[in-house]
C-alpha cells in the first residue's frame, strides 16, 4: 500500500457518527470489559452469530512508523538508518472456520485463514532486536499476494459432562466445552497463538506494537520469515490449570522462508505450565483474576556458535565473522521463560516477561535476545465514559551474552543486526500507546516507542519511533 492512501485511511476515514456509547454519569459501567473485539458482537462491523456452526471473519491493521534523525557515529549493513523515515505497513486476514462434527465433549473445528501483509518497516526491519512494529515481515521481497496463514483440524476431548463457558476465536468455535478437556490441533500454525500468551500485552492490532513487548524475546520459537511453521500442539485444561506440548518445523536457514520436514533433524519443542489464580492474595479483591505460565523450549536446527564464527575470523578466513560458515546439523539451543498478569482494579491490569536462552547458538527464528524483562501495564476509559479505549504503557530491557556481543563487534552479522561495530549496552525500550474505540469494529491508536542503545550499541541513538494505527474487526 501506498504511504499516502495509508495517510488517508488512518487519518481520514472515521465515519461521522463514530461516537463511544456514552454511560450516564449516575450509572457504573460493570460489564466484563472483551480482551479482543470477536468477544463482543457491537466489536466487529458486521455481527457475527456465536452459535452458527461456521465462522466467517476478517481483520485488516494498517500502521504508519517513523522517525526523526538521530546520533550515529557509524552505521553498518544491518542498522538502522540514522536519517529519519517512515514506513507503513499493512495485514490483511480473512477467518474461516467450520466445526466438522459439533458435540459438546468431542467438538471438531477446522480452521483456514488467509492473509496478505505489505508495505515495509523503518530500515527494513533492521537495526533492532526489539523491533517495533510486530506486523512487518522480515523479508519484504516477499510481496504482498495473498497466501494462508494457517489451516489446521482442532479436536476437543472431553473428560466430563461439566460444561464452562469458553471465548469463541478463529483457532476454536464452541462457546461452551468440557471443564477438563484435552485439546489437539495439527496443521499450520503459529506458536505464540497458543504459548505464551498475555492479555495485557500479546496483540499489536489493539495494544503494544514492539516485537520485544507483544512476544517473549528469548523465545526463539519455530517460525517461518512470516511467523508460520506446521506442527501439533497437544493441551490438557482443568478448571484452574493447564499444560500444553507443541512440536513444530524448523527453518532450514535463520529466518528463512522453507522449513525443514524432516523432524529427526530440526524441531522445535514447546512446553508451558499455566495457573489461573491471583498472584496477589489478599491485597486485591477475591475476584481479581491472575495468571501465571511458565515456559521452556529446545530447538534442534542446522545453528551455529557464535564463538566458532569468531574463532574462525581470527584464524584469517574471512573478512568478518560468519555465523553460516560453522553451522552444524543437529545444533541444540533452549530457553524459559515465566509471563504473568493480573488485575488490579476493574480497570487496570499489569503484566510481567522474563526470558533467558542459552544465547552461544545463533538466534534463529524469531529475534536476536538472550535475556528480556519487560513489565507493564494498560488502563480502561470507564472513567471517561469510553470503556472500549484503552491507555498502556511498557518497558523492556533485552541483552545478548559475550558470544554474541564479540560476534557483532569484529563486523559479523546476524538477521538483525550488524552495525560493523559495537559498544555494547543493553537495548532498553519505553513504548506508550492509546488505543481509541471509534465505531463497532474500528480502532484507531497513537504509539511512541524511546529506544536507546538500540541493536545493543550505546554509540548510536537514542531514537524516538511514532506511529498511528487503524484497526478494522470485519
Amino acid at each position: 500500500m501506498k504511504p499516502a492512501l495509508a495517510i488517508i485511511l488512518l487519518l481520514v476515514f472515521i465515519p461521522a457518527h463514530a461516537q463511544e456509547q456514552e454511560v450516564p454519569a449516575d450509572q457504573t459501567y460493570t460489564a466484563e470489559l472483551p480482551d479482543s473485539p470477536s468477544a463482543d458482537p457491537s466489536l466487529t462491523v458486521f455481527p457475527h452469530p456465536e452459535k452458527a456452526p461456521y465462522l466467517l471473519a476478517g481483520q485488516a491493521n494498517i500502521i504508519f512508523q517513523g522517525h526523526g534523525p538521530f546520533h550515529s557515529p557509524y552505521e553498518g549493513e544491518n542498522s538502522l538508518l540514522s536519517r529519519g523515515e517512515y514506513k507503513t505497513s499493512l495485514v490483511g486476514t480473512l477467518f474461516l472456520g467450520l466445526q466438522l462434527h459439533h458435540n459438546l465433549r468431542y467438538n471438531t473445528d477446522g480452521i483456514l485463514n488467509v492473509e496478505s501483509t505489505g508495505g515495509r518497516g523503518i530500515s527494513e526491519a533492521l537495526g533492532l532486536a526489539g523491533f517495533t512494529n510486530l506486523d512487518v515481515v522480515r523479508n519484504p521481497n516477499l510481496g504482498s499476494a495473498p497466501y494462508i496463514s494457517r489451516v489446521q483440524l482442532h479436536q476437543t476431548i472431553g473428560f466430563t459432562s461439566n460444561l464452562v463457558e469458553v471465548e469463541r476465536t478463529p483457532f476454536s468455535l464452541a462457546t461452551e466445552a468440557p471443564e477438563r478437556r484435552l485439546e489437539l490441533r495439527v496443521g499450520k500454525m503459529s506458536m505464540p497463538d497458543f504459548f505464551d500468551i498475555n492479555s495485557v500485552g500479546t496483540d499489536s492490532h489493539l495494544q503494544f506494537l514492539n516485537w520485544t513487548i507483544d512476544n517473549n524475546g528469548a523465545w526463539d520459537y519455530a517460525a517461518d520469515t512470516r511467523g508460520y511453521t506446521y506442527g501439533i500442539v497437544a493441551e490438557y485444561v482443568d478448571k484452574s490449570w493447564s499444560a500444553r506440548y507443541g512440536v513444530a518445523l524448523m527453518p532450514t536457514v535463520a529466518n528463512g522462508i522453507d522449513l525443514d520436514w524432516n523432524l529427526r533433524r530440526a524441531s522445535g519443542q514447546n512446553m508451558e505450565f499455566e495457573l489461573r489464580r491471583s498472584l496477589l492474595g489478599h491485597l486485591v479483591s477475591p475476584e481479581r483474576k491472575g495468571t501465571i505460565r511458565i515456559l521452556s523450549f529446545v530447538n534442534h536446527a542446522h545453528m551455529g556458535l557464535y564463538r566458532d564464527a569468531v574463532k574462525a575470523y581470527l584464524s584469517g578466513i574471512g573478512d568478518r565473522p560468519d555465523i553460516s560458515s560453522v553451522a552444524k546439523l543437529g545444533a541444540v539451543k533452549y530457553g524459559f521463560g515465566l509471563n504473568a498478569e493480573q488485575e488490579l482494579t476493574q480497570d487496570l491490569r499489569a503484566f510481567l516477561r522474563i526470558g533467558w536462552n542459552e544465547g552461544q547458538h545463533e538466534s534463529f527464528a524469531y529475534t536476536e535476545v538472550a535475556q528480556t524483562v519487560v513489565f507493564g501495564a494498560d488502563y480502561a476509559g470507564r472513567r471517561w465514559l469510553r470503556p472500549n479505549d484503552k491507555l498502556g504503557v511498557a518497558f523492556v530491557s533485552n541483552a545478548i551474552k559475550r558470544d554474541h556481543q564479540n560476534y557483532l563487534a569484529y563486523g559479523g552479522l546476524g538477521f538483525l543486526l550488524g552495525d560493523g561495530r559495537l559498544s555494547y549496552g543493553r537495548e532498553n525500550i519505553l513504548e506508550g500507546y492509546y488505543t481509541l474505540h471509534a465505531w463497532r469494529g474500528v480502532f484507531y491508536a497513537l504509539d511512541l516507542q524511546y529506544i536507546t542503545n538500540q541493536g545493543y550499541n550505546r554509540d548510536r541513538g537514542p531514537v524516538l519511533v511514532g506511529a498511528v494505527r487503524m484497526h478494522v474487526d470485519f
